[in-house]
């Protein structure tokens, strides 16, 4: 078998009928990363009558004159069990980038190595474990697994199974914090690529490198529509005559515990005055901020995001929301909403990373409640790796710290992930 150059249509179709496609691997992501200063290669390796048995798409940037690293996001594609397939490729590999003067290969495979019980966070390992084998036997390094996001590509990420997905299902929490917002008069639409504008500006600007990162992210995947934009909007009416609503008939409940506290005056009725008076307080603010935002005459945008699409699989690319209406719950609307307008035509959502430490004291903990409160199966990815080139210069630059600097600033990582 031999290495060659694929065509855009013969990498596409190779890519699309295996089961480890992801968006990572389409000419899409080569073309968006070729607007962040990469080369690319389709690559193939096929076999005496042209048959492509492996393939990949093989980002390349220079780390100084004539020193240069591959990255293969989210691996190759190919069957890790066949042993001598992976043989022949690595060893094609080493021979077409050598000449290349590329340095070493990155991968990060997504290949669940375990599932997670979400409600104990014990690891169930599942055979996808003996690849960690096969790859160091023919020459991968395996890098520091990480339990937060240090490495490219998140290691552990949340799966919500589609066709089950019922508002029923998800934590209490999760139910009582989308039906408030549903109340507040919160709406989804899809947008065109100008509502990038309006999501830009839910993303802490700290976490973008560029600002029309997300723009080149819609443009190159829209073109074979496998990308939508989601915004949130308030719609101030609506949200004014819920409040309303919510207020005369708490309002009336006050005044009957009122009437019960002049009869009996218990712990009971006591405590079932004193939610009530919060309950008021809180809806009468809802009405005046409710009133306020009608006056406005203007729509109020509060959530957004970007959502990948391919094959029988939906992938949550960033997410954010306004901070100055955290009370309305918008996030939480915006992924009900987004999963029940997908789930009649796609199997599985990925609502993209979350730690490895479950841990009340773990400083994303915010972030891994959020997910798990819409109760999805939690995998462990098997992580990231090096395929080293030229070996005694690929250790050179790791004992020096080149390669922990270059990935530490490389933007390559995932961009803007409020949630």
């Amino acid at each position: 078998m031999k290495l060659k150059e694929l065509t855009i249509d013969e990498f596409t179709e190779f890519v699309n009928n295996s089961p480890l496609a992801t968006h990572y691997q389409t000419i899409n992501y080569a073309l968006l990363m070729g607007e962040n200063g990469y080369d690319y290669d389709l690559i193939g390796f096929v076999n005496e009558y042209d048959q492509i048995k492996a393939a990949s798409l093989i980002l390349i940037k220079s780390i100084s004159f004539q020193t240069k690293y591959g990255y293969a996001p989210k691996g190759f594609i190919l069957d890790y069990f066949n042993q001598s397939l992976l043989k022949e490729f690595v060893s094609a590999l080493k021979d077409f980038y050598k000449k290349k003067h590329v340095v070493f290969i990155k991968i990060n495979p997504e290949i669940a190595i375990s599932e997670i019980d979400t409600t104990n966070f014990v690891k169930t390992y599942n055979w996808n474990y003996d690849i960690k084998d096969i790859l160091e036997d023919n020459g991968f390094i395996k890098l520091k697994d990480n339990l937060y996001f240090e490495s490219l590509l998140p290691r552990f990420n949340a799966v919500v199974p589609l066709k089950n997905y019922d508002i029923k299902n998800v934590s209490k929490n999760t139910r009582n914090k989308i039906n408030r917002a549903t109340l507040k008069g919160l709406h989804l639409e899809k947008s065109e690529k100008s509502g990038i504008d309006i999501l830009q500006n839910f993303i802490e600007k700290k976490r973008v490198t560029k600002d029309f990162y997300y723009k080149d992210y819609y443009n190159v995947f829209e073109r074979n529509n496998m990308i939508d934009l989601f915004l949130v909007s308030i719609h101030p009416e609506e949200y004014l005559l819920n409040s309303r609503k919510l207020y005369e008939l708490e309002l009336e409940r006050n005044n009957l515990y009122n009437e019960l506290l002049e009869k009996v005056n218990s712990a009971r009725h006591i405590n079932l005055k004193m939610d009530s008076d919060r309950k008021l307080l809180s809806y009468k603010q809802d009405v005046e901020r409710a009133t306020e935002l009608n006056k406005r005459n203007e729509k109020i945008y509060v959530a957004g995001a970007l959502v990948i699409h391919i094959q029988n699989r939906i992938y949550f690319l960033m997410s954010g929301y306004d901070t100055r209406y955290k009370s309305f719950d918008a996030n939480y609307f915006l992924h009900h909403e987004i999963l029940e307008y997908y789930k009649e035509n796609y199997d599985f959502a990925d609502l993209n990373g979350i730690t490895g430490d479950f841990s009340l004291q773990n400083p994303y903990n915010g972030l891994n409640k959020f997910k798990l409160g819409f109760r999805p199966k939690i995998y462990e990815y098997i992580g990231e790796y090096d395929l080293p080139i030229q070996l005694k210069k690929y250790q050179k630059l790791r004992n020096k710290g080149v390669l922990a600097k270059v990935f530490n600033k490389t933007d390559l990582k995932g961009k803007g992930k409020k949630s």
